[in-house]
C-alpha cells in the first residue's frame, strides 16, 4: 500500500512539473484519491472576484440542502393495481423497450433510458434488473413495495445536481449488473450477495448535495459534524437509503430472515463506504493482492473462500462501476465529463463566494478539462481497470480497449500552448503524503536505487512517465501502472 502511494507520488510530482494545468490535475488526483484523514489543512481566504454569474449560479446560488435522515417524507406509493412493464408509467414504452434490449451490455445509453422513462431511469433500471434476475421471486419482494421504495429513493436524488443524481445511480447500477455477469464471476456470488451489490449501487449517492466531502468538512457542515469528518457523504447515503426502508410499504427486505438481513446490511455498508474515493489506493492494493493470489476452478471461475475475499471483490466491482465513465462509448463519456465538470465548477464558485481556497479542478478559469481526463485515466482509472481485467480475464478486454481509445481522443484535443518561461520562484503544489515510512524502508529504497544505478542494475525497470510538451503522458501503455 505504502509502496503504491510512494510511486504514485513520484509520478504525480513529475507530471505537475510540466505545466500549470498538469499541476492542477496532479493536485486533484492527490487530494481526491489518496486518504489524507490525518492531515490538518490551514485555510487562507482567497480574494473575491467580480464576475458574471454562471448558468448554474443563476439556477441556484446556494448548494442543495442536505437532508438529515429524520426529514424523509415523499409519498411515491402506487395503487396496488396492474404494474407498468418497466415499473414506471411512460407514453414511450416501445422506445424504452428498444433501449433496454441493451440492459445486459456495456455501454447502454442511460441518457436515452432517462428520456424515454420521463426522468425515472433509476426506478426503471432497478425494477427491470430485479425482474430479470428474479430477485422479487427469490426474496419474496412485493412488486408494489419495490416500486414504492425505488420511486421514493429516486426522489431523494437531487435533479439539480449535474452529476451525482439518479441518472448516475442508474448508470452505476446497470454497470454493476453487467460486471456481475462476467464469465469469471458466473455462479460465484449468492443471490443475497447479488441483491446487496445492486442495492448498494442504487443508494450509493442518494441525497448527494453536489459538493465533496472536503467541502462539507471545511465549511463545518452538520453532516461533517455528525460523522466526525469520516466518509461524510458515504455514511449519509447509507443512512438515507436504510431510513427510507422504514416508510409505508417501502421495506423491500421484509421477507428476508434475520440472518439474511443482517448479512445484507453488513455487505451494503462495506460496499458503499468503499465508494469514498479517498479509499481508492487501499482498494487497489487489496485488489492487486487478490489477483496475485487468486484461485480459479476448472471452469475458469474465481474461487473465493471467505467473506473478506468475497466482499473485497464486490467492493472493487461497485468501485469499478462508479469509475466506469471513461470506459463507455465516447459520446456517453463526453456527456458524463461535461456533467462532472459543471458540478466541480459550481462548487468552485461557491468556494470563491465564501472566500475559501478553490478545490483542485473546480476553478472554471484555469481548469483544463481535456488534460484532467487524460491524467484521471492514466493514474486512477487505467490501473484499476487493468487490475480488474486481470482478475476476470478475459472478460474486460473490450472495456480496456474502449478506455484506451477514449484516452487517445482526449489527449488529441488538449489545447496546445507554448511552454511558459521558467519561474524563478515556483509555487507549484508539493505532494506530501502522510506516510509512516520506517527508517528501514527508506534505507531499503536507497539501497535499491544504488543497485539500479550500478552497472549490474542497468536493465532494471524504473517507474517513469514519458511526457510531451504539455506535460501529458505520451505512451498510454506505460503510465498509470504502480
Amino acid at each position: 500500500m505504502a509502496q503504491f502511494k510512494r510511486m504514485l507520488n513520484r509520478e504525480l510530482s513529475h507530471f505537475s512539473e510540466m505545466s500549470q494545468s498538469g499541476n492542477q490535475v496532479s493536485e486533484y488526483i492527490s487530494s481526491t484519491f489518496l486518504d489524507k484523514s490525518n492531515e490538518v489543512e490551514i485555510l487562507s481566504p482567497a480574494p473575491k472576484e467580480h464576475e458574471t454569474p454562471t448558468q448554474w449560479q443563476r439556477q441556484q446560488q446556494q448548494p442543495p440542502p442536505v437532508s438529515i435522515t429524520q426529514n424523509l417524507s415523499v409519498d411515491s406509493s402506487l395503487p396496488q393495481s396492474s404494474f407498468p412493464r418497466f415499473g414506471i408509467k411512460t407514453d414511450q414504452e416501445e422506445l424504452l423497450s428498444q433501449e433496454l434490449e441493451n440492459l445486459d451490455k456495456w455501454g447502454l445509453n442511460i441518457f436515452r433510458v432517462a428520456e424515454f422513462s420521463k426522468g425515472r431511469s433509476l426506478s426503471c433500471i432497478t425494477y427491470t434488473i430485479f425482474q430479470e434476475r428474479e430477485l422479487l421471486k427469490t426474496f419474496k419482494i412485493p412488486a408494489d413495495t419495490l416500486i414504492t421504495y425505488i420511486l421514493k429513493l429516486e426522489d431523494h436524488y437531487h435533479a439539480d445536481v449535474a452529476y451525482h443524481n439518479s441518472l448516475h445511480a442508474a448508470d452505476v447500477m446497470q454497470s454493476t449488473h453487467v460486471l456481475l455477469a462476467m464469465p469469471a464471476l458466473d455462479a460465484v456470488f449468492t443471490d443475497l450477495e447479488i441483491l446487496a451489490a445492486l442495492y448498494a449501487a442504487a443508494i450509493h449517492d442518494v441525497d448527494h448535495p453536489g459538493v465533496s466531502n472536503q467541502f462539507l468538512i471545511k465549511t463545518n457542515s452538520e453532516l461533517a459534524l455528525m460523522y466526525n469528518d469520516e466518509s461524510v457523504l458515504e455514511n449519509h447515503h447509507l443512512a438515507v437509503g436504510f431510513r427510507l426502508l422504514q416508510g409505508d410499504n417501502c421495506d423491500i427486505f421484509q421477507n428476508l430472515s434475520k440472518w439474511q438481513r443482517q448479512t445484507l446490511h453488513r455487505m451494503v455498508i462495506d460496499m458503499v463506504l468503499a465508494t469514498d474515493m479517498s479509499k481508492h489506493m487501499c482498494l487497489l492494493a487489496e485488489l492487486k493482492t487478490l489477483v496475485e493470489t487468486k484461485k480459479v476452478g476448472n471452469s475458469g471461475m474465481l474461487l473465493l473462500d471467505n467473506y473478506t475475499d468475497r466482499v473485497q471483490v464486490l467492493q472493487n466491482l461497485v468501485h469499478c462501476a462508479d469509475l466506469s465513465n471513461p470506459t463507455k462509448p465516447l459520446p456517453l463519456y463526453r456527456q458524463w465529463t461535461e456533467r462532472i465538470m459543471a458540478e466541480f465548477f459550481r462548487q468552485g464558485d461557491q468556494e470563491r463566494e465564501r472566500g475559501l481556497e478553490i478545490s483542485p479542478m473546480c476553478d472554471k478559469h484555469t481548469a483544463c478539462i481535456e488534460k484532467s481526463q487524460v491524467g484521471f485515466i492514466d493514474y486512477i482509472v487505467r490501473p484499476l481497470w487493468e487490475t480488474w481485467a486481470d482478475l476476470v480475464y478475459p472478460g474486460a478486454q473490450e472495456i480496456l480497449e474502449t478506455l484506451e481509445e477514449n484516452r487517445h481522443w482526449y489527449h488529441s484535443v488538449i489545447p496546445r500552448s507554448p511552454l511558459p518561461s521558467p519561474d524563478p520562484n515556483p509555487t507549484r503544489f508539493c505532494f506530501e503524503l502522510m506516510l509512516q515510512v520506517t527508517s528501514e524502508e527508506e534505507e531499503e529504497e536507497e539501497d535499491e536505487e544504488d543497485e539500479d544505478s550500478s552497472p549490474e542494475g542497468e536493465g532494471a525497470a524504473q517507474p517513469s512517465v514519458e511526457t510531451d510538451e504539455d506535460g501529458v503522458s505520451a505512451s498510454p501503455g506505460e503510465t498509470g501502472k504502480f
